[in-house]
This record gives C-alpha cells, sequence and structure tokens, in this order.
C-alpha cells in the first residue's frame, strides 16, 4: 500500500518518540489549530500524518480532519495508550487489535490485518477504572481498553480506506488508579494542576500514578518502534502482519 497514511493519536506524549526519537525519521510540524499537533513526513509517495487533539473520540475526529487538510488520506492508523483488561497483557508492550468494540453503540469494526489471536479492543466514553475493567472483559471478552479507537474506525468505514490500530499498553489489568475522568478538561485534556492538588493529599495514590507513567513512558517508545517496524522509508505498509503483543528485548 503506496500514499498518504494518517497515524491518529490523544496525546502529544503518544507521539513523541515517533516524530520526534532518536528513531525518528524526517518529520516536519505544522501549524494547527489551537489544541491540535499536527506533523509530516514526506515520502515519494506521498506523506505520514502523524495528528492528535486530546482524548475522546471527538477530539480525535477533529486530529483527522486537520490530517485531511494536509492531503487526502489513503489509509488510517489508531494508536497511543491503552489499558490493559487481561493479565496475560503486559504494561508496556504493545498490541495489534483483532477488532474494536464501540461499548455505546456496539458497532464492531475490523482492521484491514486483524488476526484471529490478537486481542479484542473495547472504546469506551470514560478512562476506566478497575471496576469497569473487570466489566468489560466479562462483557465483551476484550483484553485492551481506549477512548478512541472506535471513532477512528468509523471514519475509516465511512470513507472506504482501510483501517489500522496499534495500542500500547499503559495499565495491567490490576492496576490501581484515582478516577482521572473528573479532571478531563473540554479539550480532552487532562487538567494538571487540579489534578494534582486532589492526589497531593492522597499519598496511597503515588504510587499507582508513578508506575503509570513509567509505563506509559517505556509504551510510547515501544510503539514508535512498532510503528517504523510497521512503516518503511517509503511510505508504504511494510508488516501488515506484525504481531507486537509481546514486548521486544531491548
Amino acid at each position: 500500500m503506496k500514499g498518504n497514511i494518517a497515524i491518529i493519536a490523544a496525546l502529544e506524549g503518544e507521539l513523541k518518540p515517533f516524530v520526534e526519537g532518536p528513531g525518528a525519521r524526517k518529520w516536519k510540524r505544522r501549524q494547527s489549530p489551537e489544541g491540535c499537533s499536527l506533523w509530516e513526513y514526506r515520502h515519494a509517495d506521498g506523506c505520514w500524518i502523524a495528528a492528535c487533539a486530546g482524548m475522546g473520540g471527538v477530539r480525535v475526529a477533529l486530529a483527522f480532519a486537520e490530517a485531511e487538510k494536509v492531503a487526502a488520506i489513503d489509509a488510517v492508523c489508531s494508536v497511543g495508550w491503552a489499558g490493559a483488561l487481561d493479565e496475560a497483557i503486559r504494561a508496556e508492550s504493545v498490541s495489534s487489535v483483532s477488532l474494536v468494540i464501540d461499548t455505546k453503540t456496539g458497532e464492531r469494526f475490523r482492521p484491514a490485518n486483524s488476526r484471529p489471536q490478537w486481542p479484542v479492543l473495547a472504546t469506551t466514553a470514560r478512562v476506566a477504572d478497575e471496576r469497569d475493567k473487570q466489566r468489560l472483559a466479562a462483557s465483551y471478552g476484550a483484553g485492551l481498553v481506549d477512548m478512541e479507537a472506535a471513532a477512528i474506525a468509523r471514519i475509516a468505514l465511512g470513507k472506504g480506506i482501510p483501517f489500522y490500530c496499534f495500542k500500547a499498553v499503559s495499565d495491567d489489568a490490576q492496576a490501581q488508579l484515582p478516577d482521572l475522568n473528573r479532571f478531563i478538561a473540554e479539550r480532552g485534556r487532562l487538567k494538571m494542576l487540579p489534578f494534582l492538588a486532589h492526589v497531593a493529599v492522597r499519598p496511597t495514590s503515588w504510587s499507582g500514578l508513578m508506575k503509570l507513567g513509567k509505563h506509559s513512558s517505556a509504551a510510547a517508545k515501544n510503539l514508535a518502534e512498532a510503528l517504523y517496524e510497521w512503516l518503511d522509508p517509503s511510505g508504504s505498509v511494510r508488516r501488515s502482519n506484525g504481531d507486537y503483543t509481546e514486548k521486544r528485548d531491548r
């Protein structure tokens, strides 16, 4: 597959190792509206476009719309952090998924490179806590949870372009985290100062948050490596059947 490939995430932290890290290609940051970040890499047959605009379906739809202003999109890949629902899926690992389920509408979307051995991804409207994770695993047979992939899959279906998905695990199935949902702003980003004030007086949450930070950072780096294995320098999808469920030796 040649052409213009959009790589859509929620947050800059999910994309930075890909577009700015040691292994990054010649990416150029483009002007974008407030609340949205956009990068472009030109190749002989088109470009890669990486975009993010915040958490949730509405925000990633905006990111995709901004990517479309750069070039007509031939394929789209939903990337970023996800929570594990299955104890066998380790934090910091990266996985393709076999199926994306929108838990609000019941819609099911199958990625272009789907393999039955890969985990099912449940997309929800909120950050899943430990109880949510147990319910999602039982109700949908899902191994991962995120807030964005179903929105990107729906856009791809409507436009008749291939949809792909890579998720980097930021928190394992047993992770105990404070409620993040009350601190998510309208534009899909964490209201950092109120959140820090909240956790500062709750030391029982500190250990879980430190683990989340460590796992998220490593997961984003592993995601960048997986994406560069999937894409070749000419801009083609080089490896459509790669399984990234296992963390590679570093």
